[in-house]
């Protein structure tokens, strides 16, 4: 469940992170799940990261824009964090507390895959600053739509101009996709890995059965 920067468990809405590398369809998924909760009558906030408030989206904006300037990977990463930062204090925080659950299009678990896995910095950096923003919230459940990341790309070129991250070689998005795979192996408790490359219709069929069990509370708390 849901926990508040003083770190004591509250009775919250739920927390949902939803990730990926590019090309697995989570605007698609995304749809599914807040049509699939409201269906039920689940209080529910969808939002994204980088984004959801008017500041977080500018810094959105920085980060994905094409430039000529190198960007460094530690002003990226700080970047990224002060968007959460704002995002989850004026938006999320106050959400769940309200009783509403969250359904959220990437969380800190793109940090660690992108910026980590990815870009290679210190994954004890990123749980430092994860640590000082988030103190002890968690999302209850992060679903990782995983796909070849070949078969990804050629979905994300195909459907629009790539961003400065779509942008990026294959070993990049290799070395992203192990970065999640490695952490939904390690803490098989809060995710489930979700086999993108299936027909879509299975794989709604597979979240559905996901988001059954824990409507039923048999996650999260």
């Amino acid at each position: 469940m849901a926990q508040h920067s003083e770190g004591t468990v509250t009775a919250t809405g739920k927390f949902l992170t939803l990730e990926g590398t590019e090309g697995v369809g989570k605007t698609t998924n995304l749809e599914f799940i807040r049509d699939w909760l409201q269906d039920r009558d689940v209080p529910l906030l969808v939002t994204r990261e980088p984004g959801g408030t008017p500041l977080a989206e500018q810094l959105r904006e920085l980060l994905l824009c094409k430039r000529d300037e190198k960007v460094d990977p530690v002003s990226e990463l700080l970047m990224v964090f002060a968007a959460r930062a704002q995002h989850l204090n004026t938006v999320i925080r106050p959400a769940l507390e309200q009783g509403t659950w969250v359904l959220c299009d990437r969380f800190t678990d793109a940090t660690y895959a992108y910026q980590g896995a990815g870009r290679g910095l210190s994954l004890s950096m990123i749980e430092s600053l994860e640590q000082l923003v988030q103190q002890e919230l968690r999302p209850d459940l992060t679903l990782v739509l995983d796909i070849d990341v070949e078969v990804g790309l050629a979905r994300a070129r195909a459907r629009a101009d790539l961003d400065r991250f779509e942008s990026e070689q294959v070993a990049f998005f290799e070395r992203v996709r192990g970065g999640y795979r490695a952490r939904a192996e390690a803490a098989p408790q809060r995710y489930r890995l979700v086999d993108a490359g299936q027909p879509l219709e299975q794989v709604q069929e597979d979240i559905g059965q996901i988001l059954e069990q824990l409507l039923g509370s048999k996650l999260g708390g």
